[in-house]
């Protein structure tokens, strides 16, 4: 058995704290300071237009999860009302297929991805939740949109 010295990682734990103690901070105080992200982020959220769908279920055939639940009514004109369209975003994986499945652009992502909550059923989003109206859509799978989202922030370009 070898016998060291002791001391020694302590040593060298405190040596490398001396050396980034008057560096400049490159970590954001998260709650207080947020950094805008990628225009073309997948967020946690489905946004919706009530205007472009047509109620053909295209987007809750292709859930892998299953957790797109529409109920339509017949209209006119060869299309569907929509009555309910909920997202269970509790199950969802973010994958998009729902959104690049949509043949009338009526599905967006959005930015949110801070969507912890105390009750499981406050994670259902009714179609009133995901109205385009009410939240910010990102441009994936959207890329005509990327012109109207703010620049992505990077954490090197901050000046302080």
């Amino acid at each position: 058995m070898k016998f060291e010295r002791y001391g020694i990682g302590i040593a060298k734990g405190l040596t490398v704290t001396m050396r980034n103690l008057l560096r400049r901070r490159i970590t954001t105080q998260y709650p207080e300071q947020r950094l805008t992200v990628s225009r073309r982020t997948r967020g946690n959220e489905l946004v919706w237009s009530k205007e472009k769908c047509t109620g053909c279920a295209t987007c809750a055939k292709t859930c892998p999860q299953g957790v797109i639940h529409i109920v339509t009514s017949p209209g006119e004109e060869n299309s569907y009302e929509v009555e309910e369209f909920e997202v269970d975003t509790g199950y969802c994986i973010s994958c998009g297929l729902c959104v690049e499945a949509c043949p009338y652009d009526a599905l967006y992502m959005s930015y949110a991805f801070e969507l912890a909550r105390y009750r499981r059923g406050e994670l259902v989003l009714s179609r009133n939740d995901m109205l385009i109206e009410n939240k910010q859509a990102s441009a994936y799978f959207r890329p005509e949109i990327s012109e109207t989202l703010p620049e992505q922030e990077l954490l090197i370009d901050r000046k302080e």
